[in-house]
């Protein structure tokens, strides 16, 4: 293996030499410990070492890193206390996910490191939003993330270095091929002869080299970062390596032909890193074995520290109130044209306050035209937030939403994205990390499947996970009544009241629409704001000028009534506001949820207290619908109100047709007679 130091000083190879050490010393202690139940599991990086040392110590401290589970070099080289790392691979409430992670799938903010999730290719757009974040403040830096060579199968990996590519970020991708995804040989991984050919799809630059030499990877890394923040390109390198354990430590190295552990065994990263240290005469044997005694030390007394942490004591609040981000501060304002607006501070205790309504500039909104109000009005508001989407920029957006923005706001802010919905809500929440702002628009709602891993895993989960949060809200326009077919009409947003972290929003009127998406990009949570396509320029209604938020979580009363009460949301209000105008004789008192998650349970019981008898209707399918949650709480906890049944009016259990006789019969409107019949007749 060949050394070219450079310029580097004898005390500054020596200190590469410790930062490679430490790591593999940690390993195996970490596998004594493994063998002695102290921890559950580990994931080995010995051999890979200098990968991780050799492009940590490349950077700035404050530029980001996505690492992965084999990048223990990330940590030390970051300095990060032992003690709390061990106390985090012990899975103690003093680590840093409070005992609600494992192994390395934690971040840290005050380290710039990014914790990981176990489906790998997420971490890759996360450094695309960062690294969108440095360009859009001209700083000079890059952000860099890992992938495994199994990892770059993954369509995570496409769409990150597409956009990246496209965009032009400073943001440098490193492949650690080690040879094998578990027990999967890279002969059965891809077909190209080496990973690196396929930044030539991307258009941009790549180089293969020896992950196994700590100077050549530092070397690199350091000269690509340079390229990077001066050409606003990224970059993507092949580390060749080798893992000299298994996957994780329980599935063991059968698979591996021995001859190849005798190969790379003589390539090992710090035997021949000593002998060239040795060989220079930057240190002499006496030295080494020094610094392995001093090291030996260390080890052993952060454990001592780690093992005086306290045991695990399960506290039910604080684990519920961990899963979303500071609470808002909430502060009623008068009633305002029989509204009833709050003023929402998401980040600060001060006594400051946004600008409230002023009833004597009402104007005259359809449901689209207060959405694209309160969209323009938070980009005054916020010079941090960015809006994403396809086609959102000149052309405006499917829906002509965002229809003149760039010309105000620049394609810095507003800005087209590639068809590639995973690796933009992974870039918003990359973005969230260095303070930025975004709303991304969902084209259709429908379409979010293809990015639902980065919302489910990664928004929902990262501030429970490490107090991290995700300030990203994502538009999804919904539902039926347009004639649009399985793809571009399905109501979907039941999927995501199921995932703890989200906040699910869902307004039927204009002045709704502006306040709660106002506020839902106040909110430093993710949130999900569906907006109903059929709804966009059929109603209208009055909408203040001002810059006003209407409070996230607060169901409102749309009509009051003392026979039965319709606990219902989105175009479904309508619904049940027409049926109540044709049907004087029967009083009817209607319940608008406008969020979904968190829901307003004390509205909800109030609604059943007022009549006893109640119809929980909606447009999405009856099996699975946020209808089915409702009935249960209701039974379970207001039982003894009831006087009927609780029954549930929604859509059939089929994918919604395109033809319009098929969609009617499709849609829950088209049962509604029947059902308040069946609950009257209680």
């Amino acid at each position: 293996m060949e050394f070219n130091r450079s310029d580097l000083s004898n005390e500054a190879l020596i200190d590469i030499y410790k930062h490679l050490l430490l790591p593999r010393m940690i390993e195996e202690k970490m596998l004594v410990l493994l063998r002695q139940g102290k921890i559950s599991k580990w994931f080995s990086g010995i051999g890979q070492e200098a990968i991780a040392v050799g492009s940590t110590l490349a950077l700035q401290d404050d530029e980001w890193i996505m690492p992965m589970h084999r990048n223990l070099g990330v940590f030390t080289s970051r300095q990060m206390p032992l003690h709390k790392l061990f106390m985090q691979w012990q899975g103690n409430q003093e680590g840093y996910s409070k005992g609600r992670e494992r192994s390395f799938h934690f971040g840290n903010k005050e380290h710039h490191i990014c914790g990981m999730i176990s489906h790998l290719g997420p971490q890759l757009a996360i450094a695309d939003g960062v690294a969108l974040a440095y360009k859009l403040r001209m700083d000079q830096k890059v952000a860099l993330a890992y992938s495994g060579e199994g990892g770059t199968s993954e369509g995570d990996f496409h769409e990150a270095l597409n956009v990246a590519a496209v965009w032009g970020l400073p943001v440098i991708f490193i492949i650690e091929n080690n040879g094998y995804g578990l027990s999967t040989p890279v002969s059965e991984q891809y077909h190209c002869k080496d990973l690196v050919d396929k930044a030539i799809g991307y258009g941009i630059g790549s180089v293969q080299i020896d992950g196994n030499n700590v100077l050549s990877v530092y070397d690199t890394i350091k000269g690509v970062r340079d390229f990077c923040i001066r050409e606003q390109k990224p970059y993507l390198i092949e580390c060749m390596t080798f893992r000299m354990r298994g996957h994780e430590e329980a599935s063991g190295t059968k698979y591996v032909p021995k001859e190849l552990f005798e190969e790379w065994g003589r390539k090992d990263p710090i035997k021949n890193f000593e002998q060239y240290l040795t060989a220079a005469q930057v240190l002499n044997e006496m030295q080494i074995a020094d610094i392995r005694n001093e090291f030996r030390q260390y080890i052993e007394s952060e454990l001592i520290l780690a093992a005086e942490a306290n045991e695990v004591v399960a506290d039910t609040e604080q684990e519920l109130n961990d899963v979303y981000a500071k609470p808002l501060i909430i502060r009623k304002e008068p009633l305002i044209a029989n509204h009833e607006s709050l003023v929402i501070d998401p980040l600060s205790t001060s006594d400051s306050r946004l600008p409230t309504h002023d009833s004597r500039l009402p104007t005259e909104l359809r449901f689209v035209d207060a959405i694209k109000q309160g969209l323009h009005q938070s980009m005054l508001e916020h010079h941090n937030l960015i809006i994403m989407g396809q086609d959102i920029a000149e052309y405006g957006g499917a829906f002509k939403i965002t229809e003149g923005f760039v010309d105000e706001f620049g394609k810095d802010r507003v800005r087209n994205t590639p068809l590639c919905e995973s690796a933009i809500v992974g870039a918003a929440l990359g973005l969230s990390l260095e303070g930025f702002k975004s709303v991304m628009e969902m084209q259709f709602a429908d379409f979010v499947t293809a990015g639902f891993n980065q919302i489910v895993n990664n928004l929902a989960k990262i501030h429970y996970r490490w107090g991290q949060n995700a300030d990203v809200v994502i538009r999804m326009p919904t539902g039926a009544g347009v004639g649009a077919g399985p793809f571009h009409s399905q109501s979907n947003e039941a999927w995501f009241t199921h995932v703890p972290g989200l906040k699910v929003v869902y307004p039927s009127s204009p002045y709704d629409a502006k306040g709660l998406l106002i506020a839902a990009i106040n909110d430093p949570d993710p949130v999900l704001f569906f907006e109903h396509k059929a709804l966009y320029r059929s109603i209208s209604g009055n909408v203040p000028a001002t810059y006003y938020v209407v409070e996230i979580g607060k169901a409102k009363i749309v009509n009051e009534g003392e026979d039965i009460s319709i606990i219902t949301y989105g175009a479904a209000v309508h619904w049940a506001m027409d049926y109540a105008k044709e049907h004087p004789e029967i009083s009817f008192e209607i319940l608008d949820l406008r969020t979904l998650m968190p829901l307003d349970l004390d509205a909800i019981k109030n609604a059943v207290a007022k009549t006893g008898k109640v119809l929980l209707l909606h447009e999405d399918n009856l099996t699975g619908g946020i209808g089915g949650e409702i009935s249960a709480w209701i039974s379970e906890h207001c039982f003894e109100m009831l006087d009927a049944p609780v029954l549930r009016c929604a859509s059939l259990d089929t994918p919604i047709p395109f033809h319009s006789v098929l969609e009617k019969n499709y849609l829950a409107l088209s049962r509604l007679d029947d059902c308040v019949k069946k609950l009257l007749a209680y």
